[in-house]
Protein backbone atom coordinates (compact mmCIF):
# COMPACT_ATOMS: atom_id res chain seq x y z
CA UNK A 1 0.00 0.00 0.00
CA UNK A 2 1.56 3.54 -1.09
CA UNK A 3 -1.06 5.68 0.21
CA UNK A 4 -0.55 7.52 3.06
CA UNK A 5 -4.65 8.30 4.20
CA UNK A 6 -5.86 5.34 5.57
CA UNK A 7 -8.21 3.24 3.87
CA UNK A 8 -11.74 2.39 6.36
CA UNK A 9 -15.09 2.78 7.79
CA UNK A 10 -15.32 6.32 9.07
CA UNK A 11 -17.68 7.03 12.24
CA UNK A 12 -19.60 10.30 12.77
CA UNK A 13 -17.92 12.06 15.58
CA UNK A 14 -20.34 12.31 19.17
CA UNK A 15 -20.15 14.70 21.71
CA UNK A 16 -18.17 13.22 24.51
CA UNK A 17 -17.93 14.05 28.77
CA UNK A 18 -14.42 14.33 29.08
CA UNK A 19 -12.18 12.67 31.66
CA UNK A 20 -12.88 12.97 34.95
CA UNK A 21 -10.40 16.52 35.93
CA UNK A 22 -12.68 17.71 33.38
CA UNK A 23 -10.02 17.37 30.27
CA UNK A 24 -11.54 16.55 26.87
CA UNK A 25 -9.86 12.81 26.57
CA UNK A 26 -8.10 11.67 23.33
CA UNK A 27 -10.97 10.43 20.26
CA UNK A 28 -9.77 9.60 17.24
CA UNK A 29 -9.31 5.56 17.11
CA UNK A 30 -7.38 4.03 14.41
CA UNK A 31 -9.03 0.28 14.81
CA UNK A 32 -6.69 -2.58 12.88
CA UNK A 33 -8.63 -5.67 11.98
CA UNK A 34 -11.84 -3.75 11.75
CA UNK A 35 -13.29 -6.45 10.38
CA UNK A 36 -12.99 -9.27 13.22
CA UNK A 37 -14.99 -9.86 15.67
CA UNK A 38 -13.49 -7.64 18.30
CA UNK A 39 -13.15 -4.75 15.64
CA UNK A 40 -16.96 -5.44 14.72
CA UNK A 41 -17.78 -4.68 18.02
CA UNK A 42 -14.96 -2.15 18.47
CA UNK A 43 -16.61 0.21 15.67
CA UNK A 44 -20.11 -0.11 17.42
CA UNK A 45 -19.13 1.29 20.72
CA UNK A 46 -16.63 3.42 20.40
CA UNK A 47 -18.85 6.35 18.64
CA UNK A 48 -21.42 6.05 21.65
CA UNK A 49 -18.56 6.20 24.51
CA UNK A 50 -17.63 9.69 22.28
CA UNK A 51 -14.61 8.21 20.23
CA UNK A 52 -14.23 8.54 16.42
CA UNK A 53 -13.10 5.47 15.14
CA UNK A 54 -11.35 4.81 11.60
CA UNK A 55 -11.53 0.67 10.85
CA UNK A 56 -9.23 -0.70 8.78
CA UNK A 57 -8.31 -4.29 7.94
CA UNK A 58 -6.71 -6.41 5.01
CA UNK A 59 -6.23 -6.32 2.03
CA UNK A 60 -6.25 -2.60 1.61
CA UNK A 61 -3.82 -2.04 4.87
CA UNK A 62 -1.36 -4.21 6.06
CA UNK A 63 0.21 -3.48 9.31
CA UNK A 64 3.06 -5.65 8.90
CA UNK A 65 4.56 -4.00 5.86
CA UNK A 66 6.93 -1.40 7.42
CA UNK A 67 7.65 0.50 4.63
CA UNK A 68 3.85 1.56 4.43
CA UNK A 69 3.43 2.29 8.08
CA UNK A 70 6.41 4.48 8.17
CA UNK A 71 4.56 6.56 5.63
CA UNK A 72 1.35 6.65 7.12
CA UNK A 73 -0.18 10.11 8.54
CA UNK A 74 -0.15 9.25 12.42
CA UNK A 75 -1.08 12.66 13.02
CA UNK A 76 -5.05 11.75 12.28
CA UNK A 77 -4.97 9.58 15.51
CA UNK A 78 -4.27 9.58 19.22
CA UNK A 79 -5.01 6.33 19.71
CA UNK A 80 -4.25 3.05 17.93
CA UNK A 81 -6.46 -0.26 19.38
CA UNK A 82 -4.70 -3.53 17.01
CA UNK A 83 -7.12 -5.96 16.79
CA UNK A 84 -5.60 -7.49 13.90
CA UNK A 85 -3.88 -10.92 14.40
CA UNK A 86 -3.05 -14.44 12.21
CA UNK A 87 -5.30 -16.77 14.84
CA UNK A 88 -5.25 -19.82 13.05
CA UNK A 89 -3.50 -21.65 15.16
CA UNK A 90 -2.85 -24.70 13.55
CA UNK A 91 -2.01 -23.13 10.04
CA UNK A 92 0.65 -21.27 11.98
CA UNK A 93 2.35 -24.63 12.20
CA UNK A 94 2.89 -24.99 8.46
CA UNK A 95 6.06 -23.50 6.73
CA UNK A 96 4.18 -21.00 5.28
CA UNK A 97 1.94 -19.93 7.99
CA UNK A 98 5.04 -19.83 10.93
CA UNK A 99 5.79 -17.11 8.03
CA UNK A 100 2.49 -15.44 8.12
CA UNK A 101 1.83 -15.59 11.68
CA UNK A 102 5.18 -14.26 12.94
CA UNK A 103 4.55 -11.38 9.83
CA UNK A 104 0.60 -10.46 11.61
CA UNK A 105 1.59 -11.02 15.13
CA UNK A 106 4.73 -9.78 15.46
CA UNK A 107 6.24 -6.98 12.65
CA UNK A 108 2.75 -5.46 13.07
CA UNK A 109 2.76 -4.71 16.46
CA UNK A 110 6.25 -3.82 16.15
CA UNK A 111 5.43 -1.49 13.54
CA UNK A 112 2.71 0.01 15.27
CA UNK A 113 4.76 0.41 18.61
CA UNK A 114 7.40 2.21 16.74
CA UNK A 115 4.80 4.16 15.29
CA UNK A 116 2.90 5.08 18.92
CA UNK A 117 6.02 5.77 20.74
CA UNK A 118 7.68 8.48 17.98
CA UNK A 119 3.92 10.34 17.74
CA UNK A 120 2.97 9.94 21.59
CA UNK A 121 -0.45 7.84 20.69
CA UNK A 122 -1.46 5.72 22.89
CA UNK A 123 -0.92 2.09 21.61
CA UNK A 124 -4.17 -0.82 22.68
CA UNK A 125 -2.94 -4.63 21.57
CA UNK A 126 -4.94 -7.46 22.34
CA UNK A 127 -2.86 -10.71 23.42
CA UNK A 128 -4.33 -14.01 24.20
CA UNK A 129 -3.35 -16.94 26.95
CA UNK A 130 -1.82 -18.71 24.16
CA UNK A 131 1.18 -16.86 25.16
CA UNK A 132 1.64 -19.71 28.12
CA UNK A 133 1.51 -23.08 28.77
CA UNK A 134 -1.37 -23.64 30.44
CA UNK A 135 0.20 -24.94 33.48
CA UNK A 136 -0.83 -22.47 35.69
CA UNK A 137 -4.41 -22.92 37.04
CA UNK A 138 -5.30 -18.73 36.49
CA UNK A 139 -1.94 -16.48 35.21
CA UNK A 140 -2.03 -13.49 35.97
CA UNK A 141 -0.55 -10.52 34.24
CA UNK A 142 2.69 -10.77 35.52
CA UNK A 143 3.73 -14.68 34.56
CA UNK A 144 6.53 -15.16 32.71
CA UNK A 145 5.38 -16.01 29.46
CA UNK A 146 5.82 -19.86 27.87
CA UNK A 147 4.30 -20.58 24.73
CA UNK A 148 4.15 -23.90 23.29
CA UNK A 149 2.91 -23.20 19.56
CA UNK A 150 4.11 -20.91 16.75
CA UNK A 151 0.71 -18.92 17.26
CA UNK A 152 1.95 -18.23 20.78
CA UNK A 153 5.25 -17.61 20.02
CA UNK A 154 4.34 -15.34 17.33
CA UNK A 155 2.26 -13.29 19.86
CA UNK A 156 4.04 -13.10 22.58
CA UNK A 157 7.07 -11.80 20.79
CA UNK A 158 4.54 -8.92 19.28
CA UNK A 159 3.61 -8.41 23.05
CA UNK A 160 7.27 -7.90 23.74
CA UNK A 161 7.21 -5.31 20.96
CA UNK A 162 4.09 -3.67 22.44
CA UNK A 163 6.03 -3.17 25.69
CA UNK A 164 8.39 -1.23 25.03
CA UNK A 165 5.51 1.68 23.47
CA UNK A 166 5.57 3.87 26.79
CA UNK A 167 1.89 4.58 26.91
CA UNK A 168 0.64 1.11 25.50
CA UNK A 169 -2.70 -1.16 27.09
CA UNK A 170 -1.89 -4.99 26.51
CA UNK A 171 -5.12 -6.58 27.08
CA UNK A 172 -4.94 -10.38 27.31
CA UNK A 173 -7.87 -11.97 26.67
CA UNK A 174 -9.53 -16.02 25.71
CA UNK A 175 -12.04 -17.68 23.73
CA UNK A 176 -14.16 -14.69 21.93
CA UNK A 177 -17.04 -15.31 20.95
CA UNK A 178 -18.33 -12.48 18.95
CA UNK A 179 -20.45 -11.50 14.70
CA UNK A 180 -18.44 -14.51 12.84
CA UNK A 181 -17.64 -17.86 13.27
CA UNK A 182 -17.16 -18.65 16.02
CA UNK A 183 -17.88 -22.32 18.74
CA UNK A 184 -21.01 -21.41 20.19
CA UNK A 185 -22.20 -21.16 16.70
CA UNK A 186 -20.47 -24.34 15.61
CA UNK A 187 -21.98 -26.16 18.30
CA UNK A 188 -25.50 -24.68 17.69
CA UNK A 189 -25.78 -25.21 14.13
CA UNK A 190 -24.34 -29.55 14.97
CA UNK A 191 -27.54 -29.31 17.75
CA UNK A 192 -29.73 -28.28 14.96
CA UNK A 193 -28.87 -31.08 12.41
CA UNK A 194 -28.50 -33.70 14.82
CA UNK A 195 -25.45 -34.29 15.01
CA UNK A 196 -23.81 -35.69 18.37
CA UNK A 197 -19.99 -34.10 18.69
CA UNK A 198 -17.08 -35.37 21.08
CA UNK A 199 -15.95 -31.89 23.01
CA UNK A 200 -12.89 -31.95 24.48
CA UNK A 201 -13.39 -31.26 28.29
CA UNK A 202 -9.54 -30.77 29.63
CA UNK A 203 -9.26 -27.42 28.13
CA UNK A 204 -10.68 -25.30 30.41
CA UNK A 205 -11.45 -21.17 31.04
CA UNK A 206 -14.41 -18.95 30.38
CA UNK A 207 -15.58 -16.92 26.98
CA UNK A 208 -14.76 -13.39 26.54
CA UNK A 209 -17.84 -11.87 24.49
CA UNK A 210 -16.33 -9.46 22.03
CA UNK A 211 -18.79 -6.84 23.13
CA UNK A 212 -17.90 -7.16 26.64
CA UNK A 213 -13.61 -6.88 25.50
CA UNK A 214 -14.56 -3.98 23.42
CA UNK A 215 -16.07 -2.10 26.57
CA UNK A 216 -12.97 -3.21 28.52
CA UNK A 217 -10.92 -1.77 26.38
CA UNK A 218 -13.01 1.62 26.04
CA UNK A 219 -13.36 1.03 30.01
CA UNK A 220 -9.55 1.57 30.11
CA UNK A 221 -9.02 4.63 27.72
CA UNK A 222 -11.83 6.47 29.18
CA UNK A 223 -11.05 6.00 32.74
CA UNK A 224 -7.42 7.06 32.35
CA UNK A 225 -6.40 3.43 33.96
CA UNK A 226 -2.50 3.28 34.16
CA UNK A 227 -0.82 1.93 30.97
CA UNK A 228 0.43 -2.01 31.40
CA UNK A 229 -0.97 -5.10 31.15
CA UNK A 230 -4.93 -5.98 31.86
CA UNK A 231 -6.11 -9.55 31.76
CA UNK A 232 -9.40 -9.47 30.19
CA UNK A 233 -12.21 -12.07 29.77
CA UNK A 234 -15.90 -13.00 31.05
CA UNK A 235 -16.13 -13.62 34.36
CA UNK A 236 -17.90 -16.64 36.29
CA UNK A 237 -17.12 -20.13 36.79
CA UNK A 238 -14.07 -21.71 35.18
CA UNK A 239 -15.57 -24.64 32.65
CA UNK A 240 -14.45 -27.05 29.62
CA UNK A 241 -15.27 -26.84 25.95
CA UNK A 242 -17.40 -29.38 26.60
CA UNK A 243 -19.59 -28.00 29.64
CA UNK A 244 -19.92 -24.70 26.74
CA UNK A 245 -21.41 -27.20 24.07
CA UNK A 246 -23.67 -29.37 27.11
CA UNK A 247 -24.87 -25.82 27.80
CA UNK A 248 -25.83 -24.94 24.22
CA UNK A 249 -27.32 -28.42 23.46
CA UNK A 250 -29.24 -27.40 26.43
CA UNK A 251 -30.72 -23.94 25.14
CA UNK A 252 -30.91 -25.32 21.63
CA UNK A 253 -33.76 -28.00 23.46
CA UNK A 254 -31.20 -31.56 23.19
CA UNK A 255 -30.42 -33.23 26.23
CA UNK A 256 -26.33 -32.10 27.10
CA UNK A 257 -25.99 -35.92 26.92
CA UNK A 258 -25.89 -35.70 23.13
CA UNK A 259 -22.14 -34.14 23.64
CA UNK A 260 -19.44 -36.58 24.74
CA UNK A 261 -16.61 -35.18 26.94
CA UNK A 262 -13.08 -36.33 25.77
CA UNK A 263 -9.47 -35.52 26.44
CA UNK A 264 -7.43 -33.33 23.92
CA UNK A 265 -5.39 -36.69 23.38
CA UNK A 266 -8.42 -38.44 22.14
CA UNK A 267 -9.80 -35.78 19.96
CA UNK A 268 -6.56 -35.11 17.90
CA UNK A 269 -5.64 -38.72 18.05
CA UNK A 270 -3.96 -39.84 14.39
CA UNK A 271 -4.34 -36.23 12.83
CA UNK A 272 -1.42 -34.12 12.16
CA UNK A 273 0.11 -30.60 11.91
CA UNK A 274 -1.97 -29.81 15.06
CA UNK A 275 -0.57 -26.96 17.35
CA UNK A 276 -0.28 -28.02 20.94
CA UNK A 277 -2.57 -25.91 23.35
CA UNK A 278 -2.61 -24.47 27.03
CA UNK A 279 -5.02 -27.14 29.03
CA UNK A 280 -6.03 -24.01 31.51
CA UNK A 281 -6.56 -20.39 29.64
CA UNK A 282 -8.78 -19.12 33.13
CA UNK A 283 -7.31 -15.37 33.56
CA UNK A 284 -7.17 -13.66 37.06
CA UNK A 285 -9.16 -10.83 36.41
CA UNK A 286 -8.62 -9.03 39.80
CA UNK A 287 -6.71 -6.19 38.09
CA UNK A 288 -8.97 -5.10 35.55
CA UNK A 289 -11.90 -5.44 38.39
CA UNK A 290 -9.57 -2.76 40.65
CA UNK A 291 -9.94 -0.20 37.60
CA UNK A 292 -13.61 -0.21 37.99
CA UNK A 293 -14.77 -2.62 35.52
CA UNK A 294 -16.22 -5.90 36.69
CA UNK A 295 -16.44 -8.42 33.04
CA UNK A 296 -20.11 -9.89 32.91
CA UNK A 297 -20.62 -13.76 34.09
CA UNK A 298 -19.73 -15.68 30.73
CA UNK A 299 -22.38 -18.34 31.06
CA UNK A 300 -25.14 -15.93 31.97
CA UNK A 301 -23.83 -14.35 28.57
CA UNK A 302 -23.70 -17.36 26.99
CA UNK A 303 -27.66 -18.18 27.82
CA UNK A 304 -28.51 -14.29 26.28
CA UNK A 305 -26.44 -15.29 23.18
CA UNK A 306 -27.48 -18.59 22.51
CA UNK A 307 -31.20 -17.29 22.50
CA UNK A 308 -30.56 -14.64 20.59
CA UNK A 309 -29.41 -17.06 17.77
CA UNK A 310 -32.72 -18.51 17.87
Amino acid sequence: MNETKPLGIEETPLPGNGNADGQPPSRRVLVTGANGQLGRALMALLPQAGFVPTGVDLPEVDISDTAAMSTWDWSRYDIIINAAAWTNVDGAETSEGRRLSWRANTVGPANLARAATRYGLTLVHISTEYTFDGATAVHREDETPSPLGVYGQSKAAGDAAVGVCPHHYLVRTSWVVGDGKNFVKTMLSLAERGITPSVVADQTGRLTFASDLAAGIIHLLASGAEYGTYNLSGEGPIVSWADVAKRVYELAGHSSDEVTPVTTEEYYAGQEGIAPRPLSSALDLAKIEGTGFTPADSMKRLDVYVRSLS
